[in-house]
């Protein structure tokens, strides 16, 4: 396919560079952070104080991080998107000029033959026909011939004349979207860098927050922090639901459900973590940037970065049920927003500290964890 590079793509282009510097001063800023932040721990390893303090600060740097890998991503998915609703279009395009110039092929072989008829029949002084007397009723026919004729030639004049419009009409719009195409791939190739510059930047931060948690005891007061961080997002949300009682919940849809997204259990609900602490849903394994879908339609009463569980939405579906997507890359909605079934609301990620992508996937009943297997096939 030839590649067209128009003044709109330039300027795209230069935009893109421009908005690239910026958030270029934004990742330098967190990787001169990190460097202090790593600094300090080298000097004050000793010190339990500093290290709970460096581990705040560390996790607040993880949380900036991750946000800009959600911002990167949510670009690039929306690029996707729209490269391939322009590559459909394009296909859409190609295929009616097809049949568009089979047509106009038609076309000029009937204008042709009707053409050569006319020629075939020679010019006819009607006036003559008159003053010879030859029959009137001859005559009358031979008129009626005519006229239909001239009828069918203007006809198949004007046919043509119209697919050859259409046909003009669709190489504009052809040129337009390959214009177009031209800048989205330019703006994929640029995001795709930085999603790959904030990747790394992540990935160096926590490293540095896994060295700060070895102790084991570290790493269950982490776990507690974040459950206990959890139970709060979901009570403030649980007392906004309250509110909305038009939405029938899930009691009818136990077994029933799809599961947001394609892909293994990895954890399942209510196996250990570590100490006391338990699995209060799943983690489903699938590919990172694979698009989730809520379980059941409902309201998006939660869509932000929560310690632990990264980049989280929860969908209140009514009577009490609600649905928690954590370790987003990126997330596709806001707080607010109706949602059905077949709504992308986030990508599958490793926020929240993960090494590995995959989805968290909660169900709660007024506040209490259910097991998503007993509503999920």
């Amino acid at each position: 396919m030839l590649r067209y590079f128009p003044l709109k793509a330039c300027l795209l282009a230069g935009f893109l560079i421009f908005s690239s510097q910026l958030q270029a001063t934004d990742l330098k800023d967190r990787q001169a952070e990190l460097k202090r932040l790593q600094s300090q721990i080298s000097k004050q390893q000793s010190s339990l104080q500093s290290t709970g303090k460096q581990r705040e600060q560390l996790l607040a740097l993880l949380k900036q991080d991750e946000q800009a890998v959600a911002k990167a991503a949510q670009k690039a998915n929306e690029t996707r998107k729209a490269l391939t609703a322009v590559d459909k279009e394009l296909t859409e395009i190609a295929a009616r000029q097809t049949q568009l110039n089979k047509l106009r092929k038609t076309q000029q072989e009937t204008l042709s033959k009707q053409l050569a008829s006319a020629y075939l029949a020679g010019n006819h002084d009607y006036t003559k026909m008159l003053l010879n007397q030859q029959n009137p009723a001859t005559i009358e026919r031979m008129l009626t011939y005519y006229q239909y004729l001239n009828r069918a030639r203007i006809q198949a004049i004007d046919s043509l004349k119209a697919t050859m419009e259409e046909l003009t009409t669709l190489t504009n719009k052809e040129q337009q979207r390959k214009t177009k195409l031209n800048a989205l791939m330019i703006e994929q190739q640029q995001q795709a860098k930085d999603l790959g510059k904030e990747q790394d930047q992540r990935e160096q931060t926590l490293a540095q927050l896994q060295r700060v948690l070895q102790d084991k005891g570290a790493q269950l007061e982490q776990l507690q922090i974040e459950e206990a961080s959890l139970k709060r997002v979901l009570k403030q949300a649980e007392r906004a639901t309250r509110q909305n009682g038009s939405m029938d919940g899930l009691a009818k849809s136990r077994g029933k459900l799809k599961w947001p997204v394609r892909g293994s259990i990895r954890h399942r609900f209510g196996t250990k973590r570590s100490g006391g602490v338990t699995w209060k849903g799943v983690i489903l394994a699938a590919p990172e940037g694979r698009e989730v879908k809520p379980v059941a339609p409902g309201k998006i009463i939660y869509a932000d970065w929560l310690r632990g569980f990264g980049m989280v939405m929860v969908v209140d579906h009514g009577k009490g049920y609600m649905s928690l997507y954590g370790h987003s890359q990126a997330l596709l909605k806001s707080v607010g927003e109706q949602v059905n079934t077949t709504d992308s609301i986030a990508l599958v990620g490793r926020s929240g500290g993960q090494s590995k992508p995959g989805l968290y996937f909660e169900i709660r009943h007024k506040g209490q964890a259910i097991n998503p297997a007993n509503y999920c096939r």
